[in-house]
């Protein structure tokens, strides 16, 4: 039983709470740590909150370390220095190395150079002395992935990504966090690598660290669309949150809220692409550089928001796909028009374009070679989307940079985790952990 001061401190404290005036507790920050990290959406998310701070970042792919360590220097104030330290390029399977330092050699050869001394001494030496209160991230996607199984011989069973999941495992033990978000496909839910679902893997995996998480049926309980959570693209993923045990807040206070805090108005391409400047095609094809230029730009500026060439047939094409409204069309009308546009059979649609007015699909990894999946809405444009285009449609923020060729910047962003969804499962953490009370003992 409460004593009356105590009763009255903490109702003051709930009334100040919802009304987002928390006062000392807004000033708390916790730390995290981000795994497969990428090009950082799942960070920059955290960030935003205002909640969070990342201790460190770790992606096994040079560009998209050197596009996070530009973001942390250009947003978030951090030196170069220290954006190098905090942002590991390191292989996660390797991850003792990770953890404690003692690189080997070949760990030298292959990632030395494009990494801080410090990353050679691992994470423990990196944060010091510094409480890690979360670990964050989710594993290479592709080996659970549906698309993925269907179009490999072996139906991804001998992918090593599928054990990616038991290197998260490692550092979460390593560094005894509150808890941990661990985010991936829906198709996760029915892999089954050497005949043993993946999801009782983790579970039992995360349980035998001294985690606690939803039991392996609820797992599908836990897919969300990042669609409910300001992101204007059709997006379901598993959030996965595990909670040491002992912690005051519970996994039903996570989902609860993550539930109850869905948008009241959604977002769609309209709000993404809208405002862009358009491109339009040229009355015939440039040769700039040396390569073919279909479309041009009427604001240049943005070096993410220039045009894919498209060939004169192609422009044709996608102009009479969109005016028809051949979305609609059934899927033998699309393999009929497919035919009759390229003399080709297929057993597949090949068109889609974006609608103004709904959210767009899922935007993948492999955007640059599908383009004719994400046709830009307007017809007068009859273009593909830009990288800004896609990185819109991922909620990153105008001034993201993204570091590499195209095809890269597309498969980065395709990887990503929307940013407006992570800010969401990040305002829910800080919700439940920095106010772990169980407000029914007020009314007692």
């Amino acid at each position: 039983m409460l004593n009356y001061q105590t009763w009255f401190d903490l109702k003051n404290l709930r009334k100040n709470y919802k009304n987002g005036q928390n006062g000392l507790l807004m000033d708390k920050k916790y730390n995290f740590i981000d795994l497969f990290a990428g090009c950082g959406g799942l960070s920059e998310g955290f960030m935003q909150s205002g909640y969070f701070n990342g201790l460190a970042h770790v992606e096994w792919e040079l560009p998209m370390v050197q596009t996070l360590r530009k973001r942390l220097v250009s947003k978030w104030q951090e030196t170069e220095e220290d954006a190098r330290k905090k942002v590991v390029l390191f292989d996660i399977q390797k991850t003792d190395e990770l953890i404690y330092g003692h690189w080997t050699d070949e760990s030298i050869l292959q990632y030395g150079s494009n990494n801080s001394e410090d990353a050679r001494h691992g994470l423990k030496y990196i944060i010091g002395d510094k409480n890690v209160d979360l670990i964050i991230g989710g594993p290479p996607c592709q080996a659970y992935s549906i698309h993925g199984r269907a179009t490999d011989k072996n139906s991804m069973k001998d992918d090593y990504r599928n054990y990616l999941f038991e290197s998260f495992v490692k550092v979460v033990d390593a560094f005894k966090p509150k808890a941990f978000v661990f985010e991936n496909v829906k198709g996760m839910l029915s892999a089954k690598p050497g005949g043993q679902s993946v999801v009782e893997r983790i579970y039992k995996a995360f349980k035998e660290i001294g985690y606690t998480t939803l039991e392996p049926d609820a797992f599908a309980n836990a897919v969300y669309n990042a669609y409910d959570y300001s992101v204007p693209q059709n997006r379901e993923r598993v959030i996965l949150i595990g909670i040491k045990k002992d912690e005051k807040f519970s996994l039903s206070d996570f989902y609860n809220d993550f539930s109850r805090h869905r948008c009241s108005e959604h977002k769609v391409v309209r709000d993404a692409i809208g405002k862009l400047p358009p491109i339009f095609p040229l009355p015939i094809v440039e040769k700039i550089k040396g390569k073919n230029v279909s479309h041009k730009a009427t604001d240049e500026s943005d070096p993410y928001h220039l045009p894919r060439h498209c060939s004169a047939r192609d422009i044709q094409v996608l102009r009479e796909w969109i005016t028809k409204g051949m979305n609609k069309c059934s899927q033998q009308e699309a393999i009929d028009f497919y035919k009759q546009v390229t003399g080709k059979n297929t057993l597949y649609r090949k068109y889609r374009n974006l609608e103004w007015d709904k959210p767009s699909p899922t935007v993948v990894a492999h955007l640059q070679k599908d383009g004719f999946m994400f046709i830009h809405p307007d017809a007068d444009q009859a273009r593909f989307i830009t990288i800004r285009e896609a990185a819109n449609l991922m909620t990153f923020p105008n001034d993201y940079e993204f570091l590499g060729n195209k095809a890269y910047c597309y498969k980065m962003i395709g990887n990503a985790v929307p940013v407006n969804f992570a800010k969401a499962i990040a305002d829910s953490l800080y919700r439940i952990i920095s106010v772990p009370l169980k407000w029914d003992e007020l009314n007692n």
